[in-house]
């Protein structure tokens, strides 16, 4: 959707005057959209949206996005991404969305292993791996950027 209001009705939930979450631009944007046009028939491996079912008055509201970076790799790795409005991040709604996305990609057998990347200043973001059983291991795909892993054996053994 390009503007709110559209997004408010194919969401049927409020969306914050202030949306998009944060890191959320342009360019993410447009790979999402490139994703879903160049990759028909990969529903569920591209973006998601995250909706409180019941706000303050019982309304819902997009609270933040997120989902995959595509299909699984050859090796059988998926990456995850997720951001939240502000008033919602430190609340632990980063933590339930990442364990959503984790178990809806174990659940195909193929899975091997789940990755995320982050900067070392997002504390927050680190913390939501860190809750679901993500270790780090070092440099990411750009300078500055960390990686994090949660391999099947793990996630299985939680």
């Amino acid at each position: 959707a390009r503007n709110r209001g559209d997004l408010s009705r194919l969401l049927d939930a409020q969306v914050p005057e202030s949306w998009p979450p944060p890191l959320n631009d342009d360019h993410s944007m447009a790979f999402a959209l490139n994703y879903i046009e160049q990759n028909p028939g990969a529903e569920g491996w591209g973006f998601w949206y995250f909706v409180l079912r019941d706000g303050p008055a019982g309304e819902r509201i997009a609270i933040g996005n997120g989902g995959f970076k595509g299909k699984l790799s050859a090796d059988g790795t998926v990456e995850i991404g997720y951001s939240f409005m502000e008033k919602y991040q430190r609340k632990g709604y980063g933590a339930e969305a990442a364990r959503g996305l984790i178990a809806w990609a174990f659940e195909h057998p193929e899975i091997r292993r789940v990755i995320a990347e982050t900067l070392p200043e997002l504390t927050p973001s680190i913390r939501v791996l860190e809750k679901n059983g993500f270790v780090n291991i070092g440099q990411g795909s750009e300078p500055a950027v960390i990686r994090f892993e949660l391999r099947r054996d793990a996630y299985e053994r939680r």
